[in-house]
């Protein structure tokens, strides 16, 4: 066998004619002696997903204990005995026990169809899929799944069978215009039947198709050996090469994924390197700057300083020019002192009867001794003014060395921030000593 086979069916707490009621399939389920004379050999089954046998009986007892229908009459009453609150799904897998276990291969091909079932499953039935086992004690691999509508107040389990749900629509709605009941019922049996083949074909998809099997055997559809051993072949190609098509996809992704996370991590590393970057050409923009607006400040301090020692420099002149003036009235003063002996003995001589010879004499003493004190202020305050014409000299000089220098950082301040903008022009011409300053460069 190389086709798919699922089977759904409801059942209520009452048995039925073949006496399986709710209690007899989670027995069987479960592997109740009295439930599984079936099977020669019985053993416990395996959880695959969701509850155990156990667990699931008794939510569905309390469930069906607690749910009320509504009749006509409004008054709520509880469930009927055969009113059906378990949906089972029975699905099975071509593969032998036999060969599942002898072959490692086999068995993992049986244990992805098992993975796709019970997602197929979970995506059919949601919250109400309580549980899928497997049993390995009969001659096929196959799963049992069990749907327990316990959000529905009334557990109406024949809201999970696709065909009732269909047909039940079409007899509610009534017959057409010009439709009586027969042609009625026929059209809801149709109803039905394509509800159970989408069912089929939405299992076969996602399912059977992926696992290399085929919607029907040879029987249903009478083919010629050829013709099935054809088609087998042709589910195990179409499988093939959706493992194929699978494993590309992977390779793809994974990919893409790798290259997204290269990507992301070469921006994030540009945009790092890019910020300390920007971060570093702001810190010497800063500090270029900075040293700019010293540079500048000590130039102008430079300036004014050497404005100062100028303005010193020509009051030093002009103090040594009131000094030479004071030193030329000094020597003409002290070439009178020199005369003036001579006249005082002529005069001595002509008056020395004289009774005003002492005024004189006294007079003369007192010309002479202010004439000295004039000489040595005169000579103090030429020696006064030229000590202070060599400090002044020495000033500008020191004054002078200290221009170069702010000059020298100044230019290295700006070649510094030449990196970083376009140069400015220069803005003054250094002055020296000795220099006189245009009035742009005050």
């Amino acid at each position: 066998m190389a086709y798919q086979f699922i089977h759904l069916e409801s059942f209520s707490r009452k048995a039925d004619s073949k006496g399986r009621g709710t209690a007899f399939i989670f027995g069987e389920a479960r592997r109740d002696p009295a439930a599984s004379v079936h099977v020669p050999n019985p053993s416990p089954p395996v959880v695959v997903y969701g509850a155990t046998v156990d667990e699931v009986e008794a939510l569905h007892d309390a469930a069906a204990d607690a749910a009320r229908t509504t009749p006509k009459d409004g008054k709520p009453r509880k469930l009927r005995q055969d009113h059906k609150t378990l949906h089972t799904v029975v699905a099975s897998h071509p593969l032998t026990m036999e060969e599942v276990r002898a072959d490692p291969a086999k068995r993992r091909e049986a244990e992805e169809w098992e993975r796709r079932t019970v997602a197929w499953l979970r995506a059919q039935y949601g919250d109400d899929l309580k549980s899928v086992v497997r049993h390995e004690d009969e001659s096929h691999f196959h799963v049992h799944a069990y749907i327990v509508p316990a959000s529905d107040p009334e557990m109406r389990a024949a809201r999970h069978h696709p065909g009732t749900t269909a047909k039940r629509a079409v007899m509610a709605a009534g017959p057409a215009e010009g439709e009586d009941t027969k042609a009625l019922s026929k059209r809801a049996d149709r109803k039905y039947k394509a509800a159970m083949r989408a069912w089929q074909d939405s299992y076969h998809e996602a399912v059977a198709v992926p696992c290399g099997l085929t919607r029907l055997g040879p029987q249903r559809r009478r083919l010629t050996r050829e013709e099935w051993q054809a088609e087998k072949t042709q589910a195990r190609a179409l499988r093939a090469a959706i493992d194929r098509a699978n494993t590309v996809k992977g390779k793809v992704e994974s990919f893409v994924a790798t290259k997204k996370m290269e990507t992301e991590s070469m921006v994030s590393t540009a945009e790092t390197t890019a910020a300390a970057l920007r971060a570093e050409a702001d810190a010497t923009k800063a500090e270029a700057d900075r040293r700019l607006a010293e540079a500048k400040a000590a130039t102008d301090a430079a300036l004014k300083a050497q404005d100062r020692a100028i303005a010193e420099q020509r009051k030093a002149r002009g103090m040594m020019s009131r000094v030479r003036a004071e030193a030329a009235r000094v020597r003409e003063a002290s070439a009178r002192l020199q005369r003036l002996p001579s006249l005082i003995r002529t005069a001595w001589d002509g008056f020395r009867q004289s009774r005003v010879a002492d005024r004189i004499r006294a007079s003369v003493e007192r010309e002479m001794e202010r004439l000295r004190e004039q000489a040595t202020s005169a000579a103090d305050r030429a020696s006064k003014a030229d000590a202070d014409r060599k400090e002044a000299v020495e000033r500008a000089r020191i004054l002078d060395q200290s221009l170069t220098e702010t000059t020298a950082q100044r230019d290295a301040a700006r070649k510094e921030l030449a990196r970083l903008r376009p140069p400015e022009p220069e803005p003054f011409l250094r002055v020296g000593y000795g220099m006189k300053p245009t009035p742009g460069q005050r």
